[in-house]
């Protein structure tokens, strides 16, 4: 059996280039006792893609020089040594940029689709990116029916999904998007109450206008100049979900610090970073009630897919020249 893979072969230096990741053609080799051998079928790409590539402290060990390149992925188990899955079990966990992963006892979670649902929705609304906007939202947000939250990326994975919850707990929600066409979306397929387009309108300036009482909680997904103007216009007692810091990661160079960082103590804001992974023993928890609002219309997503694991490396640029439109995935092979 061949195994296509990308082996990061180069750490980045400012944004990432075409030679970072080398393609190459294995043999799989035999399965020891107690593995199971899983044939990638989707590979999630997210912007923490590109942090795992840098040798910087993080969450997680950076992806080692030589190593095949981290990613989530959802296959099906197509060979079995007396391991924890039986042939033909969907698995989801780190199979990597790769096109079979052997699983290891303890490796990896099995799941059920159900009937109708299609596969990437356990990457989107089902998955870390629905758990992510769950547990920011409404653990550390605490969006109230009086309350304006402000969302960046709002067009985002996440930020699409986190903007509707603050919406289903009763909150006025503003949407801070790149491009006409996202801010659009938001507004009138989401149901955000406005949008702003950091790409033509000034942010700062718009967010006065849209919360003349100041912002409540804001969702953060990138950092920087966004995170900055969304400071100057707090309410007292403003919380701040900080889930990513998207503008700054493929720089190169370090994330600069707030540039109204006093404005948090004068308004006696909160700040939290969280990563989804804090949350897991509770994923149960957040997935029927997910399901239901989806089922019930409240929530909505959307994916973008690319086609072939070859094109992984260009697909994940999409994420930091905000050419993507949602959820972004690649499929790898075809579910039979």
């Amino acid at each position: 059996m061949k195994n296509r893979q990308w082996i990061l072969v180069k750490r980045p230096k400012g944004h990432m280039g075409d030679d970072l990741l080398e393609w190459r053609t294995v043999e799989v080799p035999p399965l020891g006792e107690g593995e199971c051998l899983v044939k990638n079928l989707q590979l999630s790409l997210d912007p923490t893609q590109r942090i795992w590539m840098t040798d910087i402290p993080q969450y997680l060990p950076p992806v080692a020089l030589g190593d095949v390149m981290r990613g989530g992925t959802i296959g099906r188990v197509v060979a079995s040594e007396g391991g924890s899955y039986a042939v033909g079990d969907y698995v989801q966990g780190f199979g990597q940029w790769q096109d079979y992963w052997i699983a290891k006892q303890g490796e990896g979670s099995r799941f059920r689709p159900q009937p109708g649902a299609p596969l990437s929705i356990y990457f989107g609304l089902l998955g870390a990116t629905g758990f992510t906007a769950y547990f920011g939202m409404l653990e550390i947000g605490k969006p109230r029916a009086c309350d304006t939250v402000v969302v960046s990326a709002a067009a985002g994975a996440v930020g699409s999904v986190a903007g509707q919850i603050a919406k289903i707990a009763g909150a006025r929600v503003i949407g801070i998007a790149g491009g006409a066409e996202k801010c659009e979306w938001i507004t009138k397929d989401l149901g955000f109450d406005a949008a702003i387009d950091y790409k033509s309108e000034p942010v700062a300036k718009r967010l006065k206008e849209l919360a003349p009482k100041g912002v409540d909680v804001y969702f953060d997904n990138t950092g920087g100049e966004i995170l900055d103007a969304v400071l100057l216009n707090l309410a007292l007692g403003a919380r701040i979900p900080l889930c990513g810091l998207i503008s700054g990661y493929d720089s190169g160079e370090p994330a600069r610090g707030p540039k109204y960082y006093a404005n948090i103590l004068m308004q006696r804001a909160t700040v939290q970073g969280f990563i989804v992974l804090d949350y897991a023993p509770r994923f149960a928890e957040a997935a029927p009630k997910l399901a239901a609002w989806h089922a019930e219309g409240k929530l909505k997503y959307r994916v973008d897919v690319e086609h072939g694991l070859e094109n992984a490396p260009r697909a994940l640029k999409k994420l930091f020249d905000g050419s993507n439109r949602g959820k972004l995935i690649v499929e790898i092979a075809q579910d039979a």
